[in-house]
């Protein structure tokens, strides 16, 4: 396992647990706003951590973490996701993993044993704009399949876009809401300029308070819960 980077303590990232997050090294996808370079670049990749000294920190945790999440880069590249997660639920943590969608044959895995409590996969923009953003060829099916996968099961979830300005238009929010339609939950995530794999991204701007509702209410047709963060 690329292991990039671990925040020991988060009392946020995983709903209603408290947990630390594990950062895997890799990507597949290029979106330019992403705030993490140095796990999607590898020209900006650092030293990978060590496993054992992973799972000795779990183990000493164990009286006070009670989830661990999984996020990158996009952890589910990993080639040995599965086992990994394994080793973590054995521990007796409970897992939540942070996907862009594009292995529903990874997630589908994830799900069938029993190995992933949370997911929240980002959904990019509406299918048609997915290469434009992402910067590569995307298998437009693999992200249907995993909204559809996630949407059927029996754990807890959410989808979530980051919102570029320039990237999508608000009418664009429409064909988000069919693709993923009767959603639990869905987050509209305002982007903020810091580090990005695009470093010209640090002038782009996202819209405005009133605008964000006027999204939020295009949502709210589609999905059961929509929140600004």
């Amino acid at each position: 396992m690329k292991i990039g980077n671990i925040q020991k303590t988060s009392l946020i990232e995983f709903p209603g647990l408290i947990s630390c997050i594990i950062f895997t090294q890799g990507c597949n996808f290029r979106c330019p706003y992403c705030h993490n370079p140095e796990l999607v670049l590898p020209e900006k990749f650092e030293k990978v951590i060590d496993e054992e000294y992973l799972f000795d920190f779990l183990e000493k945790r164990k009286k006070y973490l009670e989830g661990v999440c999984i996020t990158g880069g996009e952890p589910l590249i990993q080639s040995d996701i599965i086992e990994f997660t394994k080793k973590i639920k054995n521990m007796g943590y409970k897992v939540k993993f942070d996907t862009n969608g594009s292995r529903p044959e990874i997630i589908e895995k994830l799900l069938q044993e029993n190995l992933i409590d949370y997911i929240s996969m980002d959904i990019k923009g509406p299918l048609e704009k997915y290469n434009e953003i992402v910067g590569i060829d995307v298998e437009k099916e693999k992200i249907i399949k995993s909204v559809n996968l996630i949407k059927d099961s029996k754990i807890d979830y959410e989808f979530r876009t980051t919102v570029v300005k320039s990237q999508l238009e608000i009418n664009d929010f429409e064909k988000i809401g069919k693709l993923i339609k009767g959603a639990k939950k869905y987050y509209l995530q305002k982007f903020a300029p810091s580090k990005h794999v695009n470093e010209e991204f640090k002038k782009e701007k996202t819209y405005n308070e009133v605008e964000f509702e006027k999204i939020k209410e295009i949502m709210k047709k589609y999905v059961n819960f929509c929140h600004i963060k």
